[in-house]
């Protein structure tokens, strides 16, 4: 099946006539946007009652570390930091990239921005513990979330992300089969 990318009511609205999978992202938001994703979601299909209900998969950077590790959150809220200031540098398009890869804006110009800080970003990413992520993925399965994503894109080394990957495997996923 074709999966649309869908924020806005419109874009929602279009995916569901055409009969196509909904992939929302909350981005920096807290799980208050993918309520909000849901309901643009849930208003697609009630004004397409013509079109079977299509899945819906939630995107969320997502990290998971140990509970030994208190602090292990960090190392991904400010590598998604990171991310998110890299996206703003080629977004704003006022650098070249040199060898496809361009610099991060400065932290500076996120001061004024408290969603972009890593304290934020820990709450509103998928990061924490397994125990953590499977306690807000049950919410999402209870608001009625087909899929979910792991987006791993964050800048951390090939390494963390793996052991992420391994603990999201081997700790979250069991709990939901």
């Amino acid at each position: 099946p074709m999966w649309i990318a869908a924020r806005d009511p419109a874009s929602h609205d279009f995916a569901v006539a055409q009969g196509c999978n909904v992939m929302v992202t909350p981005l920096m938001k807290g799980d208050e946007e993918v309520v909000d994703l849901k309901r643009k979601f849930d208003t697609a299909v009630a004004n397409h009652p013509e079109v079977s209900r299509p899945d819906l998969m939630v995107l969320r950077h997502t990290h998971v570390h140990s509970p030994d590790e208190p602090d292990g959150w960090r190392p991904a809220a400010e590598a998604i930091n990171r991310f998110y200031r890299t996206f703003d540098a080629w977004f704003g398009n006022r650098t070249t990239p040199v060898n496809g890869f361009l610099p991060p804006s400065p932290e500076s110009k996120f001061e004024d921005r408290p969603e972009f800080q890593p304290e934020s970003l820990h709450r509103t990413a998928m990061i924490g513990t397994p125990d953590e992520v499977i306690e807000r993925l049950r919410f999402y399965e209870e608001l009625g979330v087909d899929e979910y994503s792991f987006w791993i894109d964050n800048g951390m080394t090939h390494q963390e992300k793996r052991k992420s990957l391994e603990l999201f495997i081997k700790e979250v996923v069991p709990a939901f089969l």
